[in-house]
């Protein structure tokens, strides 16, 4: 039991870390950057697609947003009419006559005039 006391132990010899040179460091941080542009590249394609439908909103109406759409038309009948046939509104037209509706702005139909759904009527023509 002295001799174990008094006895060095061997110790062992830490692993030496490997030298790495620059090259090899450039290399590694270079594919690691083209990993992760190629992980993230994908997903923006995908928010670009999503953004662009979310914009349109040129979504065709079903029958019942047709019917009131018809409706909100005749309540400015006086003064508008409808340009194009009702088949093609689209649901933004829809949004847009509602806003009209609701603000009474009348900066919305002449939006609407301008995109061709609705014209103005001709007043004393016959």
């Amino acid at each position: 039991m002295l001799e174990k006391l008094f006895k060095p132990t061997p110790q062992s010899v830490p692993p030496k870390a490997e030298q790495i040179s620059p090259a090899e460091i450039e290399a590694l941080i270079e594919a690691k950057l083209k990993e992760h542009a190629a992980a993230i590249h994908p997903a923006t394609d995908a928010d670009q697609i999503e953004k662009q439908l979310a914009n349109q909103e040129d979504f065709k109406l079903t029958a019942k947003q047709m019917e009131y759409a018809l409706a909100l038309i005749d309540k400015i009948s006086s003064e508008f009419e409808l340009a194009i046939a009702p088949a093609e509104l689209t649901l933004k037209d829809l949004n847009r006559l509602i806003g009209y509706q609701k603000y009474k702005n009348k900066g919305i139909l002449v939006n609407l005039v301008k995109k061709g759904i609705l014209k103005r009527k001709l007043i004393g023509v016959k």
